[in-house]
């Protein structure tokens, strides 16, 4: 049995839920609602989207069931094709437009500015172990029937006495 949050309801405590019911009112998309929010909505659409639902009615029927878990992952009372359909068609689309342009700001704003830089030389070596064939490699003995490998400390000291 799980005793922690799930994961879907971990990620929705990132989206800043007083910024997007700033949004709804704006364009008062709760108007006339009883049970099916704005905010329910778009969390039953990024939890379609997330689990890769391919149609309205393969996610119904995914949340339909967990109905037991709908309340934990914020969807509301019960999910229908039909409320789902008809919301998704009345309810102002710039409502979710806008919330999106707002997270992707925030995104943009946490992102690194600078470039990987490294002060003073800077060297890569590739370790990565190369076979030898023993006829033309004849130094490299390993076994009686296959040559040794080309090792990177091999190059590393060869570029340290060169210099």
């Amino acid at each position: 049995m799980n005793t922690g949050k799930y994961i879907f309801a971990q990620l929705i405590e990132f989206l800043p839920q007083r910024i997007f019911d700033r949004i709804v009112m704006k364009y008062e998309g709760n108007k006339y609602v009883k049970h099916f929010t704005c905010w329910n909505q778009l969390l039953v659409m990024m939890f379609g989207q997330l689990s890769n639902r391919d149609s309205l009615r393969d996610l119904t029927n995914t949340v339909s069931a967990h109905t037991n878990k709908a309340y934990h992952l914020g969807f509301g009372k019960n999910v229908t094709r039909s409320n789902l359909a008809k919301v998704n068609e009345r309810r102002e689309p710039r409502i979710f437009e806008e919330f999106a342009y707002h997270m992707i700001d925030i995104a943009r704003k946490k992102r690194i500015n600078k470039d990987f830089e490294i002060e003073g030389k800077a060297f890569a070596f590739d370790s990565t172990t190369i076979d030898l064939c023993l006829s033309v490699f004849w130094w490299a003995k390993f076994r009686r029937t296959k040559a040794g490998r080309t090792r990177a400390m091999d190059d590393v000291r060869w570029m340290m006495e060169d210099g």
